[in-house]
């Protein structure tokens, strides 16, 4: 460990600035140290083969804030609920409402900004808003050998070069550690309710999102479990009570019943943050598909034992069971799998690769930011 930092148990480091962690990211590399790196600890209980850890969760603060013009610049330890509590003073927030994975993995900890970004943490606003990715202006990171790097940009405008900002976002580490991201941040709506169709089929439910979401009403949730689907509708109060009526007309010959404000809130908080697995013991994987595919997967991964959820507008699929990795990838052979909580029978890797193309690519693009191999080691595929 370098001077200054503090210790979190045997080989562990907190280095308090950039330049403190880029001193012992450059000493690492020369060691060829491989280290694990987090936040605040919250989003893996998966164990990564690394000989130290290495959090930024002292790395925080707040860089600059411009309401005016959407714009924050944030350092990564700073906490996901810090942030959001500023922003919510302004009536702004972060519009692709990023998930709290404390309940699913049992875990404690503080969520930080570093973390939501490196794992472009997305929830159910997801189908209208984006994903974290789209929201991110700009980042300063420490590559594998020890080097800060800034791209991007501090406000909202388009900037020249290659956006290493969207490589990182979503990388889990393994290319950079963040420092500091630029982010975009836009109003909080108003209000909101949400339609409840119940006693659905999961091909049912998908017809359901594929008509509201190809409409101009606008819905910012559309998820579907235990035979029941939802559709979110926020804006201004006026504008959801229309919205509300021309979908309720739209679907006229099914029973639809209506989440006010309140209680719709609190839905969608459990949906994003998937607390309907969080009391079971099984593995939980995290499974991306077409939307036309989920009904078929979802079929496939129930024969294995388990339940299912949707989220995205059947982008997303939540599997709850004990499949181990070689059944859950031949139930999806498509989509991208990450088993989001290990379980007694889930064996493999907890980041199933993509197509050879796409696992080639990223290779390619690991060795270029971490020559040696030191950040994350196990993690997406290396």
């Amino acid at each position: 460990m370098t001077e200054g930092t503090e210790s979190r148990g045997a080989d562990a480091a907190v280095p308090g600035s950039e330049a403190e962690l880029a001193a012992l990211v450059a000493d690492s590399f020369r060691q060829k140290r491989k280290l694990h790196i987090c936040g605040g600890g919250t989003q893996s209980r998966a164990s990564v083969a690394a000989d130290s850890v290495l959090t930024t969760r002292e790395i925080g603060g707040i860089v600059a804030y411009e309401p005016g013009a959407l714009t924050l610049i944030v350092r990564t330890g700073a906490s996901v609920g810090e942030i959001e509590r500023l922003l919510a003073t302004e009536g702004q927030s972060l519009a692709f409402e990023p998930m709290d994975y404390r309940v699913l993995l049992a875990t404690d900890g503080t969520p930080t900004i570093g973390g939501m970004v490196g794992a472009n943490l997305s929830g159910p606003r997801r189908i209208q808003a984006g994903a974290c990715r789209d929201h991110l202006l700009g980042v300063r990171f420490v590559d594998g050998q020890g080097r800060i790097i800034r791209n991007g940009g501090r406000v909202m405008k388009n900037v020249t070069g290659m956006d290493l900002g969207k490589l990182l976002c979503g990388s889990h580490g393994t290319l950079g550690i963040l420092t500091e991201v630029a982010l975009k941040t836009l109003p909080s709506a108003e209000a909101q309710k949400t339609l409840v169709f119940g006693g659905l089929s999961s091909r049912e439910a998908v017809a359901i999102f594929s008509t509201a979401l190809a409409t101009p009403f606008e819905v910012s949730g559309a998820a579907f479990f235990d035979r029941t689907a939802w559709l979110r509708i926020e804006g201004l109060s006026r504008q959801v009570e229309y919205r509300c009526e021309r979908l309720q007309a739209l679907f006229r010959g099914r029973d639809i019943d209506t989440l006010e404000d309140g209680k719709s809130r609190h839905l969608w908080r459990n949906l994003r943050d998937v607390r309907h697995f969080a009391d079971r013991s099984d593995a939980v994987w995290r499974i991306l598909v077409k939307p036309t595919e989920a009904p078929a997967t979802m079929e496939a991964l129930e024969r294995l034992g388990g339940e299912s959820s949707l989220d995205w507008g059947a982008a997303l699929i939540w599997y709850c069971g004990n499949a181990d990795c070689a059944a859950v990838r031949a139930a999806v052979p498509e989509g991208v799998v990450t088993l989001a909580r290990p379980g007694p029978g889930s064996t493999g890797p907890a980041f199933i690769n993509e197509a050879p193309g796409a696992a080639a690519l990223a290779a390619s693009l690991r060795n270029v930011f971490d020559p040696a191999g030191i950040f994350n080691p196990g993690r997406m595929g290396r």
